[in-house]
């Protein structure tokens, strides 16, 4: 199995009343957040963070209701993770503003925060993190249906036979992550149960249609607002990028972000921290190296 260069250490916190789970790695200076997409935790950013040299403290919180972060028995809001990094931001980084790494899910949080809380973000690294489609008004009345239908259902957990039959799976779909690394993430998106089968980490209702439509404008309105230096990071061989029909291409997000400096790191895919985090490592520090620390 993959052998981190430094392993991780476990903190939690109450945060908003749930109980938050961050991995962290020691270092000196400004702290690094990393924060994980969807049904990913922050542990495995390992790879990512044993390829980094600045020797800057690192923290990768589990977002509500992922990882071993606390479910929330409400349901899944979204702007409920805006609510959350900053709690947690008000905790480890009181004074300072922080520079923040998001993959996927977690670089939409980290656009759209960087909008809201300016003053708190120094500089932005999105893997990834380029919003969604923009959904029609008129999906509304079935998206609701469909939600309704949903809480009428048993959540089930998803269960495998084993670590190993979860590795052969995640290869399967991403044959861009080696044996090694597969265990290892296996072994951190899933927990054992008493008899042998393992259960991914993450509470069923992540599955629920989201009932809110996903305004896109609102999200540019906000992305207008960063005032942070931006690096905008896509994997060579992402299959995302085409689904947003040119929206996601560097060109139309500058219209929102004219600070954004594109990126493209070659021989990845979506999961380019867990394909190529040496690349990533080098864009990432080189990046967040510039200027005053």
């Amino acid at each position: 199995m993959y052998q981190p260069r430094q392993t991780a250490v476990s903190r939690y916190l109450d945060v908003r009343g749930l109980r938050y789970h961050l991995s962290t790695w020691p270092g000196t200076g400004r702290p690094i957040v990393l924060l994980h997409g969807f049904m990913d935790c922050g542990s495995s950013f390992q790879f990512l963070v044993d390829a980094l040299r600045l020797g800057r403290p690192v923290l990768a919180p589990d977002w509500r209701g992922f990882g071993r972060s606390a479910w929330a028995t409400g349901g899944y809001w979204f702007p409920d993770y805006f609510a959350d990094l900053d709690a947690l931001l008000a905790v480890l980084s009181p004074d300072e503003a922080v520079d923040l790494v998001g993959h996927s899910m977690g670089g939409n949080i980290a656009l759209v925060y960087a909008g809201l809380r300016p003053e708190r973000v120094r500089r932005v690294v999105a893997l990834e993190g380029f919003g969604l489609p923009g959904a029609e008004p008129s999906l509304a009345p079935g998206r609701y249906r469909e939600w309704l239908a949903q809480l009428r259902q048993p959540e089930t957990a998803t269960v495998f036979p084993g670590f190993d039959v979860l590795a052969q799976v995640l290869r399967k779909r991403n044959p861009r992550l080696d044996a090694a690394r597969a265990e290892f993430v296996a072994r951190e998106w899933a927990e054992p149960l008493a008899d042998g089968r393992v259960r991914l980490r993450f509470d069923p209702a992540h599955r629920r249609v989201n009932p809110v439509l996903y305004r896109r404008e609102e999200t540019e309105a906000c992305w207008r607002e960063v005032r942070a230096p931006l690096a905008y990071v896509i994997g060579g061989e992402s299959e995302l990028v085409a689904r947003l029909q040119g929206a996601a291409e560097p060109d139309a997000m500058r219209r929102h972000l004219p600070q954004l400096e594109p990126h493209v790191v070659a021989g990845a895919g979506h999961m380019l921290h867990h394909d190529r985090p040496e690349a990533v490592a080098h864009l990432v520090e080189g990046f967040l190296d510039r200027g005053p620390l």
